[in-house]
């Protein structure tokens, strides 16, 4: 079976991420697609999702002249205080095939600014 491209490179990020955590840590994923910003926390052992959010949220206000950068930072801070709320701080990052850049460093230092460490 040929894996193709983008799962390859989600696969390499992610094993090496379940390598150096030491299971006392929660995975956080994102997805980004043209519109619009998700994010997860999954808990592996378990293999359940405890926090979700994305700019799709009913209790998510839109303008109508929002940037894409903006709309990943408010993800950021909504997800972040909901892993607050259950008492969730350490975490780790899994950017999946995304680089660490635009978007997503915007969600990624949001959830800095509201207290998770990673």
């Amino acid at each position: 079976m040929k894996i193709n491209k983008i799962d390859r490179k989600r696969f390499r990020v992610r094993n090496k991420l379940k390598k150096v955590s030491d299971g006392s840590r929660y995975r956080v994923t994102i997805f980004r697609s043209k519109k619009n910003f998700y994010a997860q926390l999954i808990d592996d052992k378990a293999q359940k999702t405890l926090v979700s959010a994305s700019s799709l949220d009913k209790d998510f206000e839109k303008s109508q002249k929002v940037n894409k950068s903006d709309i990943s930072k408010k993800v950021g801070e909504k997800f972040a205080e909901k892993a607050n709320q259950k008492n969730i701080k350490k975490i780790y990052f899994d950017r999946g095939i995304y680089k660490y850049h635009g978007r997503v460093k915007f969600f990624a230092e949001a959830l800095r600014e509201k207290g998770l460490e990673f």
